[in-house]
């Protein structure tokens, strides 16, 4: 007797399969949280670069007023003998001044790692005050002590019978200049240097020790290569206030008045071509590409920094 099965049942009412990749509906909630900093960041940043660019690309004529004219304002910015001459100026204080202030800075915090300084905590306050002292204040200062007719150095040269030292001379301006940015920045970046140095791993110096390596040689397997990251941010910083000198010129301008003039850097020939001629489309110009210069050799030294990094 043969049996036969029924048919499976098939139900009339089979899904379909879900869709492997459904499209998920955008999420704009972050930036409930971002939107204020972004708009902040648009109207205080990215609106005056946009405004400088704009008024560097017109000029302003006698006849015909406000008019557009391209790049000419580049053109002649860069056969500008004033805008060059400031800017070979704040490039030698970057080449001179820099590596100075930054191997200072790095011996200062290296010393005040190293826990054999008597008093370190005061050491540290006592290198971190001058960064306290406000620029201005900080510069008419210096200025009273290397004026000619008053305060040290006039008392020094009458000591000695003679213009012995002359800060404000042609030769020396730029290294008076370079000795209060000095002063000025030394214990900011030994902050810097310090707050990296005392990130390093205890086992590392224990390994060290192990292996017989003291002194130098723990500073040059350790502590340079673990502050190299900290020590490219310095130099960028250094970079980039070296190329916005104007505090310390500007204040002592009325004190060396035949050596500091309106265009003895790019920042100063800027400020004096926009408030005292009234060229405010030419010092725009001046102004981006004082801006494109810094940031290129930033980002070579950040890339340079990274590489090493990775090396």
């Amino acid at each position: 007797m043969t049996v036969i099965s029924p048919a499976p049942s098939v139900s009339p009412s089979r899904e379909l399969p879900a869709p492997a990749h459904r499209r998920s509906k955008r999420d704009w909630r972050g930036w409930q949280f971002a939107w204020p900093f972004a708009a902040a960041f648009v109207v205080v940043f990215i609106t005056p670069l946009l405004y400088a660019l704009w008024l560097s690309l017109f000029q302003n004529k006698l006849v015909g007023g406000n008019a557009f004219v391209g790049l000419e304002n580049y053109a002649t910015a860069l056969t500008d003998v004033n805008f060059w001459a400031g800017f070979g100026r704040v490039l030698l204080v970057l080449v001179v001044q820099v590596p100075i202030m930054l191997v200072l800075a790095f011996v200062a915090a290296l010393a005040i790692d190293s826990a054999r300084l008597y008093a370190s905590g005061v050491f540290r306050m006592v290198i971190f005050l001058p960064y306290a002292v406000p620029a201005v204040v900080a510069v008419l200062m210096w200025g009273f002590l290397y004026s000619n007719n008053f305060g040290l150095t006039a008392n020094i040269n009458d000591w000695l019978g003679g213009d012995v030292l002359t800060p404000f001379a042609r030769g020396w301006m730029l290294a008076s200049i370079g000795n209060i940015v000095t002063w000025e920045y030394i214990g900011y970046n030994m902050v810097i240097f310090y707050s990296a140095l005392k990130t390093i791993p205890a086992e590392l110096y224990e390994a060290a020790e192990i292996d017989g390596a003291r002194g130098c040689q723990v500073i040059k397997a350790i502590k340079i290569p673990a502050a190299r990251g900290a020590i490219v941010i310095a130099t960028i910083f250094s970079i980039i206030g070296s190329f916005q000198l104007f505090n310390e010129p500007n204040v002592l301008k009325p004190l060396a008045n035949n050596v500091i003039t309106s265009s003895f850097t790019p920042n100063m020939y800027a400020y004096n071509l926009s408030f005292a001629g009234q060229q405010y489309n030419y010092s725009a110009t001046i102004a981006i590409i004082m801006g494109v210069i810094t940031a290129v050799i930033a980002y070579a030294v950040q890339l340079r920094g990274s590489r090493k990094e990775d090396m």
